[in-house]
């Protein structure tokens, strides 16, 4: 019989621990680094995986910054298709006005709202909604004006009643909203009045201006290998961490990652490192793309899933928090609210997400497909269906720079009972290219199709999107 508490050393261990050799009941003395390397790569994967919303938000804020030569009191706006292509999932429809800001450095950050249809909000840098603003906010589409504090932060003592607060969850937060008027010189006022200045500096503001991508390249997807770690010990330096995530630092000090020192890691770190973002992100793709959570297929006859996994913008489910359902949505995509995963018929909007075609199989950039879109689409507003290129999680770059079709294409050719066949694949299909999206070879892709304002039928599944079949 075995003494009692032994640890059983005679089955191989897998991985790099299968090299361990076995000293009676502990590891040989020169096998304890072979050991330290497999923890630390352990606990490079976790931290891989924790810290995705953060660093795809500060990676973002750096191409605003760095790229497009924005600053704290600009924002920038998103047009054209190629102005797009380095944002996650982005629609492909509606522009996007958005910036980031550091509120330890402009302290109470004040944020002009005017009147008019536009919908948007503040979110933290970990991505959870911080306040809804416009049409889906206190304002009603009213406006007016907002004062964003940091954590811990209070008002001011000269704040007057005319200013709504929001207490922000992080120290850096997003601020983006979208036009609702679709007359383009409507819509264009509403941009330019816009105002974003620090509290301090309201007498005298600096003016907002709209800064635009102009066709720059630049990426919005999280960096891979060491600068994913570069970005996040960047970030890390201002931002505050909940309670809850305390054993996450730990993880994060023994990977060189501290408040206040420098990034320095060794070359023994740097392996480890490099390979735990590899393998981080090999787990963040079959965590995005194979998605099994409990909420499975939306229909139990189709691959179309609900892309949004998570409950909650607190990203706090019951009795845990949603560490691999943010990990999911974030790696694929950027910003929630709860308005994204509408319960309510006729108002926010529906996120689907095909991953595979019918077949299971994954959707390669060289084979042609068709989806039937049924008639009478529950969207109030419109509905699309867009291709995103699996490797940046972006619109796809297509030599037809387009990326998806929809019901607000004046040009989408309808069948006699109201269905659309959309077409997806490298070369414009027999039916021509009206109703085509095009593919890349070599490729892999995925999609989402979007309902804004879904309606009952589609809360009650009674209608039923067809899957994504090869040709």
């Amino acid at each position: 019989m075995r003494p009692k508490g032994r640890c059983p050393m005679s089955e191989p261990l897998p991985g790099r621990l299968g090299d361990v050799v076995v000293d009676g009941d502990l590891p040989a003395r020169d096998s304890i680094p072979v050991v330290f390397d497999e923890l630390d790569y352990q606990l490079a994967c976790q931290a891989y995986l924790w810290a995705l919303p953060l660093v795809s938000y500060a990676q973002w804020k750096t191409q605003h910054y760095d790229v497009f030569g924005a600053t704290g009191s600009d924002l920038v706006r998103y047009l054209s298709y190629r102005d797009r292509l380095g944002l996650i999932t982005a629609n492909a429809t509606t522009p996007y006005i958005l910036n980031f800001f550091d509120l330890s450095e402009s302290g109470p950050l004040v944020i002009e709202l005017p009147a008019g249809p536009t919908a948007g909000g503040v979110s933290d840098f970990w991505q959870r909604e911080v306040g809804a603003m416009g049409e889906m906010g206190p304002d009603r589409g009213k406006g007016g004006k907002y004062v964003i504090l940091g954590p811990g932060v209070e008002a001011p003592e000269d704040l007057t009643d005319d200013y709504r607060t929001l207490q922000s969850s992080g120290v850096n937060i997003m601020f983006g909203f979208r036009t609702l008027d679709p007359d383009p010189t409507r819509a264009d006022a509403l941009v330019h009045a816009v105002r974003i200045y620090p509290f301090a500096e309201r007498d005298d503001p600096a003016p907002t201006r709209i800064v635009s991508p102009d066709g720059r390249a630049w990426t919005g997807d999280q960096p891979r290998g060491l600068d994913y770690w570069r970005r996040l010990h960047e970030i890390y330096q201002s931002e505050v961490v909940d309670e809850r995530d305390r054993f996450y630092l730990a993880m994060l000090r023994q990977l060189g990652i501290e408040k206040g020192r420098p990034f320095e890691p060794s070359e023994r770190l740097i392996r480890i490192l490099e390979q735990g973002a590899a393998a981080g992100e090999l787990m963040a793709q079959a965590n995005t793309f194979a998605k099994r959570f409990a909420q499975g297929a939306y229909w139990p006859d189709r691959a179309w899933e609900q892309a949004i996994v998570l409950d909650n913008s607190a990203q706090r489910g019951e009795g845990y928090d949603e560490l691999l359902e943010r990990a999911s949505w974030f790696y694929e995509a950027v910003s929630f609210s709860e308005a994204m995963k509408s319960t309510t018929p006729g108002v926010g909007q529906a996120y689907l997400g095909a991953y595979t075609d019918g077949n299971g199989d994954w959707l390669a950039g060289e084979r042609d497909y068709t989806l039937h879109v049924p008639a009478d689409v529950p969207a109030k507003l419109f509905w699309s269906a867009t291709v995103y290129d699996v490797t940046t999680r972006c619109l796809i770059d297509n030599p037809q720079q387009r990326g998806d079709r929809g019901s607000r294409d004046a040009d989408l050719i309808t069948n006699d009972d109201g269905s659309v066949d959309l077409y997806f694949g490298p070369e414009a299909p027999s039916a021509g290219e009206t109703n085509w999206v095009q593919t890349i070879p070599g490729q892999h892709w995925f999609s989402y199709f979007r309902l804004y304002g879904p309606l009952e039928p589609y809360f009650s599944r009674s209608w039923k999107l067809g899957d994504i079949v090869p040709a």
